[in-house]
C-alpha cells in the first residue's frame, strides 16, 4: 500500500542558543545548520525509513530544489511536488542547551498547492491507502473529502493547532494525532473530548511520558515513552506519527505500531536537525534504552 502526504517541505535553519530568547533579546548563535524540513517532509521521511511507500504531495519553489533531491534520495516519492513560482518555505528554529524549541515559520510554497494537482496525484491512489495531512499547506479540506471518497483512510496530525481548521477535516477522518494541550483546545472548542469525537481511531502525544491511544470501540490504551536525554526535540512528533502511519500500513496492531514510533522519537530527541537525522528502522529496533 501507499502513503499520501499532503505536506509541507522547509528549510530549517536550526541556531544554537544558550536559552530562547525572550521580548527584544538579542542572542549570538554559537551554530547554524540548515536541514530539510517541515512537519510533512519529515513525516514523509520518517514512514519511508520505518519501510513504507511513500508520496509526497506539496511545493517548493526554485529555491528548494535541494529539498527535492533530498527527499528521493531518504525514499520518498517526490513526482507530485510542483515548482512554483514562490520562495520555498522554511523555518528559524532556536534550540537552547535543554533541547526545548522556538520555531518562526513561513510557509510559501507549501501554500501554492493547487487542486488539479493534488486530483492528479490521488487518482493513482486505491482504497486501502492512507492519506496524512498536517496544518501547514493549504488544500486540506478538499484533500480529506477526495480521500474519504475514494475509500483511503483518511489522517490529520492537528499542527499547528487551529481548531476551524480540525473541525472542517472532522467529518472525513479516520485517525486523528494530537497532543495533550490540543487536545484541550478541541475540547474547548467543540464542546466534546477527544474519546467523543466521530473519529475511528485517536492519539494524544504526551511528550516525555508517551502516548494515549483512545480508539473508538475499545478501551484507552496508555504507551510509555523511553527515558533518554534530550539534545533537540525539533521533529520528534513528525517522527513518531510518520512510523506510526507506517505501522498502521504495515499492518502492525497499533499498540506495537505506537511502541515502535515511541521507540524511533526516543532516538530522534538524541540528535541535532530534523528530517535529515530520522532513524531508519533497523536503527529503531537495534535501540537500546536504560
Amino acid at each position: 500500500m501507499t502513503i499520501w502526504n499532503l505536506g509541507s517541505i522547509n528549510a530549517d535553519m536550526v541556531y544554537a542558543l544558550p536559552h530562547l530568547p525572550t521580548a527584544g533579546e538579542t542572542l549570538a548563535a554559537s551554530n547554524l545548520e540548515r536541514f530539510l524540513g517541515g512537519k510533512g517532509a519529515n513525516m514523509s521521511v520518517a514512514a519511508a525509513r520505518a519501510g513504507s511507500r511513500v508520496a509526497h504531495i506539496g511545493g517548493i519553489g526554485p529555491d528548494g530544489r535541494w529539498a527535492l533531491d533530498r527527499m528521493t534520495e531518504y525514499g520518498v516519492d517526490t513526482r507530485f511536488i510542483a515548482e512554483v513560482d514562490m520562495p520555498t518555505g522554511h523555518a528559524i528554529i532556536a534550540v537552547d542547551k535543554q533541547g526545548e524549541n522556538q520555531i518562526i515559520l513561513y510557509p510559501g510554497a507549501n501554500h501554492a498547492i493547487e487542486q488539479d494537482q493534488l486530483g492528479q496525484a490521488l487518482s493513482q491512489a486505491v482504497p486501502g491507502d492512507l492519506l496524512v495531512m498536517q496544518n501547514e499547506t493549504n488544500a486540506q479540506v478538499e484533500a480529506a473529502r477526495m480521500g474519504c471518497d475514494l475509500g483511503l483512510t483518511v489522517c490529520y496530525a492537528a499542527a499547528p493547532f487551529q481548531a476551524d481548521a480540525v473541525q472542517a477535516v472532522l467529518p472525513y477522518l479516520d485517525f486523528l494525532i494530537l497532543n495533550e494541550v490540543e487536545a484541550e483546545q478541541l475540547r474547548e472548542s467543540t464542546g466534546q473530548s477527544v474519546a467523543e469525537l466521530p473519529v475511528k481511531h485517536v492519539l494524544v502525544t504526551l511528550g516525555s511520558k508517551g502516548a494515549r491511544y483512545l480508539p473508538k470501540d475499545g478501551e484507552a490504551l496508555e504507551i510509555s515513552a523511553h527515558k533518554v536525554k534530550a539534545v533537540d526535540t525539533t521533529g520528534a512528533g513528525d517522527t513518531f506519527t510518520g512510523y506510526v502511519l507506517a505501522g498502521m500500513d504495515r499492518g502492525l496492531p497499533m499498540p506495537q505500531a505506537i511502541a515502535q514510533a515511541n521507540r524511533a522519537a526516543a532516538l530522534m530527541v538524541t540528535r541535532h536537525g530534523t528530517a535529515d537525522v530520522i532513524p531508519d528502522l533497523k536503527e529503531v529496533l537495534e535501540a537500546r534504552f536504560g
